[in-house]
């Protein structure tokens, strides 16, 4: 599939989602945030939740993260990913079992 073909959903201004398909374990988004944007509330995690950037630079929780960089949240984590120079991810929820 092409992910660039599936309809965008809006979460706030500038910051795009586009759900991927899903199992029963993980579910996987597209997130495109535009140039000065930052996640509208401190994200918490029940399950895993791991994000790959694609393009831009993000920072999180102290850290700038660039094109090829990997994260991965334990259970029960927050974070709240933000970029001054607009940038797209790849995130995966692993579900509690």
């Amino acid at each position: 599939m092409n992910v660039d073909e599936v309809d965008p959903v809006e979460v706030v201004p500038g910051i795009l989602r586009r759900r991927l398909p899903a199992t029963e374990w993980a579910r996987g988004w597209m997130y495109d945030f535009a140039p000065g944007t930052e996640w509208p509330e401190v994200d918490v995690h029940e399950g895993e939740e791991r994000y790959y950037v694609i393009s831009g630079e993000f920072i999180d929780r102290g850290q700038r993260l660039g094109p090829g960089s990997y994260v991965v949240f334990a259970p029960g984590s927050t974070h709240r990913p933000r970029t001054e120079t607009g940038a797209r991810m790849l995130g995966i929820s692993v579900l509690p079992r």
